[in-house]
């Protein structure tokens, strides 16, 4: 790994052939580069998609990675990310960083259980990878993967986690919290969480602890910030947790500080692996990876705050912050200009237009959709669709979520092997042409929301 982001960028354009054209159609010379911030930004369009898979490999070989993950697109076509075994040693840091200072995992035996999807997807190998390399390092971990199989998960566990001093438990948030809500006798495991794929609230944080029995939320629930296009970017640590739990109440400083009243995830990361730069209030980062990406445009909404910044800003208002790694922090709130994540899976407009399209349903409906992840007061994570009727029609609403949740199954992948059956199907709810609240006359419409 490059540790300077000018390093990696001169090794990238000297060695990958794909970021050599992309930097010659621009008429970009990478010896006269003099600044980081004079490069232009990757996307999935101008880049990923525009050169042959080999071609964004180092040395124009895919046969140099020997993993390759696969994430759905909005329209459903998958997108490819080769991996190299360095990559998982590499993001294996971030996993020891929790399972080390958070869970004392160097001197407790440990059973790890792998909730995310297993197959091409990202989340469940790659998990198991970085979390059976904590194993080789000699960490007293022992895996077991059952995947997004709760009953598989619930059969494993008494099993195995009575021979273990903790359990720990990794996946996306509204599946794990379901994992907990349907099994029994947590007390007994000393539960510990990693998570991953959405933002959740601290009110969200102490339940689910509550529910399973966890003794401490702060040290002993962590979510990771990934990605599919680079792994893990970073991770909660006691001190990013509380500071996140410190603004819980005080929606001014939240504001403040991250320019928006709601709380985004809080991490910190080591810009020696990933190092951030913000665009017009959303993310860029560079990194060395299967595929390598310099100042790549994720298009998460959030931004970056040095370590001493951060400190600074908790102690000139109250707040003292625990000891913790000085490493920088990275907040983010997530695609909600984009997509809506619902365990796990990005849900993009594109595919709910695509229900609305369906015969027996355009006929009533305009087109016009607002897209929601909200969370009932169980703390339960739903799809939400509210639909604009035609003038003068009225509609059958039972059909329409039918007919989305057909399309997503469809056109979705991680739809399809990520949300559980029984929260497939959305709730929609039909409103007049025009409605004051989501659907105001003479404004530029937005087809998602963040969730309430």
């Amino acid at each position: 790994m490059n540790n300077e982001p000018m390093e990696l960028f001169r090794d990238v354009a000297a060695t990958v052939p794909a970021y050599g054209k992309f930097l010659a159609d621009r008429d970009i010379d990478p010896a006269r580069v003099t600044g980081f911030a004079e490069l232009p930004m990757l996307d999935k369009n101008s880049y990923h998609r525009r050169y042959p898979l080999p071609e964004l490999c180092r040395g124009g070989r895919l046969d140099g990675c020997d993993m390759i993950a696969v994430s759905s697109g909005s329209s459903g076509e998958p997108t490819i990310w080769p991996r190299s075994v360095e990559d998982e040693r590499h993001i294996t840091q971030r996993f020891e960083q929790i399972f080390r200072d958070g869970f004392d995992a160097a001197e407790k035996s440990t059973l790890a259980v792998v909730c995310f999807p297993l197959g091409t997807w990202v989340g469940g190998l790659f998990t198991l990878a970085c979390v059976r390399h904590l194993a080789a390092k000699g960490y007293r971990i022992t895996s077991v993967a059952p995947g997004n199989n709760k009953a598989e998960i619930l059969r494993v566990i008494p099993e195995l986690a009575q021979h273990f001093d903790q359990t720990v438990l990794l996946g996306y948030p509204p599946f794990v919290k379901d994992v907990i809500d349907s099994g029994e006798h947590w007390d007994r495991y000393d539960v510990k969480l990693v998570l991953a794929g959405e933002v959740f609230s601290e009110e969200w944080r102490d339940l689910v602890s509550q529910r399973a029995s966890i003794e401490d939320p702060v040290r002993h629930v962590a979510s990771l910030y990934g990605t599919a296009d680079a792994g893990v970017l970073g991770n909660e640590t006691a001190l990013s947790v509380s500071v996140r739990r410190f603004l819980t109440g005080r929606p001014d400083l939240a504001r403040e500080l991250f320019g928006d009243s709601r709380l985004p995830t809080l991490v910190q990361y080591d810009p020696a692996s990933r190092y951030f730069e913000t665009h017009e209030g959303t993310l860029l980062f560079s990194g060395d990876n299967g595929i390598p990406l310099i100042r790549y445009h994720i298009a998460d909404e959030g931004g970056v705050i040095g370590h001493a910044e951060m400190l600074e800003f908790c102690r000139s208002n109250g707040f003292e912050p625990p000891a913790g790694d000085e490493l920088p922090f990275v907040f983010v709130f997530g695609r909600s200009l984009f997509t809506v994540s619902f365990f796990g899976a990005n849900v993009y407009p594109e595919n709910v237009t695509v229900g609305l399209e369906q015969p027996g349903i355009s006929d009533f409906v305009t087109g016009k959709f607002v897209l929601e992840a909200v969370e009932d007061d169980n703390r339960d994570r739903r799809l939400r669709v509210t639909v604009e009727l035609a003038p003068d029609k009225t509609g059958d609403a039972a059909a329409v979520a039918a007919s989305i949740r057909d399309q997503l199954l469809r056109l979705n992948s991680e739809f399809a092997h990520y949300v559980p059956a029984e929260r497939q199907l959305p709730e929609v709810e039909l409103r007049p042409a025009g409605d004051p609240e989501y659907f105001p006359v003479g404004v530029k419409h937005r087809y998602t929301r963040v969730g309430r």
